[in-house]
Parts: structure tokens; sequence; C-alpha cells
């Protein structure tokens, strides 16, 4: 028995390795189908998935008591309410950020696009990675509750040129089909297993064409020059940004995350975003 535990243990240690960039595509790791379906923990024993963020009780507790008639003041002070900016995000909770444990700041760090007045929160991800397939129903609920003044960007990880993917997610980007085929990729690579990680471009394209995506618009877009424009530009970005595994979470270009579990990561994430935005707040001087 205390064998077969210890097998077991050692198993899911190396499932749960994380993606690194020089892994060849074939030897990808292919986590548990409960774990890229969100149903199970992910990365470290600790994490856990989260379901979708709770609806806030103050805006689903609505009265049920018909307003009456507003007065010309009541009027005015809704007018006013309606056209007041936007409340600024919560400090995140939790322990103070510790440099070079929670994050490494990336000496000359650029953001992946102008940042016009936004922060940029930026994933690189790999359709072949498991802790990626975990970490996409995380983002996909942390990033519904993000404030109007951050931008999150996806980029795909470029890390060899025989990797048709990058290419294929920048096609489906540019066809605004993303939000379509981004999780079935997910679900084909670790769960159907219909698609291996290093599939070919027409694989990739008639996998999409199930999902009701055009196969002949996809075609002639994924070796158009605006999609090696996009792999190009995210392979720089890769590369000045230091990142060598997936995924990995980049603020502002300046900060790569590191965390000791999936959620942990979104925690630090969090921190470094309120941080940029404290930085980038005026600090009202006087005259």
């Amino acid at each position: 028995m205390t064998k077969r535990l210890l097998i077991t243990t050692l198993l899911l240690s190396a499932l749960l390795a994380a993606c690194g960039g020089e892994a060849p595509a074939d030897q990808a790791a292919t986590p548990d189908p409960a774990v890229a379906a969100g149903t199970a923990a992910p990365a470290d024993a600790g994490a856990m998935i989260a379901d979708e963020p709770p609806m806030d009780p103050d805006a689903a507790a609505q009265d049920a008591t018909p307003a009456g008639p507003a007065t010309e003041g009541e009027g005015e002070a809704e007018a006013a309410a309606a056209t007041a900016p936007a409340p600024a995000a919560p400090a995140p909770q939790g322990p103070a950020l510790v440099r070079g444990v929670d994050y490494v700041e990336i000496p000359g760090g650029q953001p992946y696009a102008p940042l016009d007045g936004k922060i940029e929160v930026v994933e690189v991800f790999a359709y072949s990675c498991g802790h990626c397939a975990a970490f996409d129903p995380l983002v996909g609920a942390w990033k519904k509750r993000l404030p109007a003044d951050v931008r999150f960007t996806m980029l795909p990880a470029v890390f060899y040129e025989q990797d048709n993917f990058p290419k294929a997610y920048f096609a489906a980007e540019a066809l605004g089909v993303v939000d379509r085929v981004h999780s079935p990729l997910f679900n084909a690579m670790h769960i159907e297993r219909s698609l291996r990680p290093n599939a070919s471009a027409a694989d990739i394209i008639a996998f999409m064409a199930k999902h009701g995506v055009d196969a002949n618009q996809m075609r002639g877009t994924i070796d158009s020059f605006a999609v090696k424009a996009n792999i190009a530009r995210t392979k720089q970005f890769i590369v000045r940004s230091g990142i060598d595994s997936t995924p990995t979470m980049v603020v502002n270009g300046k900060y790569r995350v590191r965390g000791r579990s999936l959620e942990d990561v979104l925690r630090i994430t969090d921190a470094l975003v309120a941080q940029e935005r404290a930085a980038a707040a005026p600090t009202g001087g006087t005259d």
C-alpha cells in the first residue's frame, strides 16, 4: 500500500510539472483530463480551481418595492451619479509582495503594446501545457472582474518554429473567433486527445471548423503577413521578458510573476497592478 501511494504521488508530481519552453512539442505535459476541465487541483496540491466569481450581494439584492416618481433634486443626484467616474479598484488582500520571491523585475522590460494610460497584463500560454489548461478557467473568471484601466492580453508561447498553434491562435484572433475555439483547443489536447502538440496546421484548421470557424478563411489567414508579424513580435516580447515556461504573467512589461500556486499567481498579479496604479496616480502637490 505504501509503495502504491508513493508511485501515485510521484506520477502526480511529474504530471503537474511546470511547462518549460525548451521541451519538444511531442513531449509536453499531458495532465489528467479532470485538471484541464477545471474539476481537480492544478499545479500545487493546495491550489483550487475557482468557480465563477460570486455575484455581488449588494447588486443581487434588488428592492422589490416600485420606486415612486423622482423629485427634481433626486433626478439631479441620479444624473450626477450616472456620469461620475467609476470608483477605484479595491486594494488586493494578502501579504506584502517580496521581490525575487513573488515576482522578478525585468531589466529594461517593455510592455507588449503601448500602454496608452492602461496597465497591461500579459499571459504567455501554450495549448500543450497542462498548467495552462488548469489556469484557463481561473483566468476566465478573473478577467471578468478586471477594472477598466487594465488591459489583458493573451499570447501563445513561441518557443520553436514547428509549433503551429501560435499562428492558428493569431489567425483565429484576426477572424474574431478566439473565444469560440480557445477552451475547446485545451480540451482537444488534454481531454479528447484529438489534437497532438505537434499537430499540423491542417489538423488545427479542421478542428476549428468543427466549432463553426470558416476553414477557407483560416487557411487564407494562418500564413498571412499579419500573423507572421504577430509571431515575430511575440517572440521578441518573450525573449526580452526572460520567459522560458508557461503560463507566465507579465505586468506592464516590468514584472514577471512567480507564485506558489495558480491562484497565488493571480493574487500577485493583482497586487502588482495595484502597485502600478498607485505609482501612476498624480501626487497632487501644491503650487
